[in-house]
């Protein structure tokens, strides 16, 4: 979908971009002589520059350059050139606010990988797993666990990020991750009712008690966010490409 995308240059917007595509300017690969004299001469030599710099960040492995230049609803769209580049990832925290709380456990999946990250343990074995891959993908990651993850490690995440929160928004699901998790039909098994404020609860049982079921019972609640977040993923991306017309 990205090599079919225009939004990113500048002066071409939504509506623009479905007159390209109405017009015959499928793909990238398209843009050349034979559909030349349907676009403005100046337009056309801007997308032309514009989609030169574009291939080389493609073939470079660039998502963040295309991230910075999409409008942000439109992220979606890095997900198949970009899918092995990918980090799911999601934290658990003391705390339902970014200020004044701390995280406890971090999940992140790569679509074959699962890792865990444990305060106390390895927590800050993440920021240098992390730098291995190029797009996150989070359930409201953008206003929670970036801001999280920055503010507790002074660092600055540079990875283009795909919020599903927004993604699922703009396909009629709305809620936190569980409501929309049900909404298309994915199953939680055992661990059906547990709540970020559950997860506190077992945190607090865990160091409390050294109760380690409870931290077992953390650990498989965030790693269940991750794996769910690539099927979310794909099941958003596709819906998303149906309503593209591109044939």
């Amino acid at each position: 979908m990205l090599t079919s995308s225009f939004q990113h240059i500048p002066g071409i917007g939504a509506a623009t971009e479905r007159q390209l595509w109405h017009a015959g300017l499928s793909s990238w690969q398209n843009m050349g002589p034979d559909i030349a004299h349907k676009i403005p001469p100046k337009r056309f030599r801007t997308m032309t520059a514009c989609l030169k710099e574009s291939f080389e960040h493609l073939k470079s492995n660039d998502p963040a350059y295309f991230a910075d230049l999409l409008p942000a609803k439109e992220h979606w769209r890095l997900f198949n050139e970009f899918r092995k580049s990918t980090a799911y990832i999601d934290i658990e925290t003391t705390g339902l606010r970014v200020y004044g709380y701390e995280i406890t456990t971090i999940a992140l999946y790569d679509g074959q990988n699962i890792k865990h990250y444990i305060k106390g343990q390895n927590l800050d074995q993440f920021l240098e797993d992390i730098q291995n891959y190029k797009v996150i993908v989070t359930y409201n990651g953008k206003t929670f666990d970036q801001p999280f993850i920055e503010g507790q490690f002074g660092v600055r995440l540079n990875h283009a990020h795909i919020d599903l929160r927004y993604v699922l928004r703009s396909l009629g699901y709305s809620g936190g991750l569980k409501r929309c998790e049900k909404a298309m039909g994915l199953d939680r098994g055992d661990l059906d009712g547990v709540d970020g404020y559950f997860a506190v609860l077992l945190w607090h049982d865990y160091l409390q008690n050294r109760n380690e079921k409870a931290l077992e019972t953390l650990l498989a609640y965030n790693i269940e966010d991750v794996v769910n977040l690539e099927t979310l993923m794909v099941r958003a991306y596709n819906m998303k490409i149906s309503d593209i017309p591109l044939g």
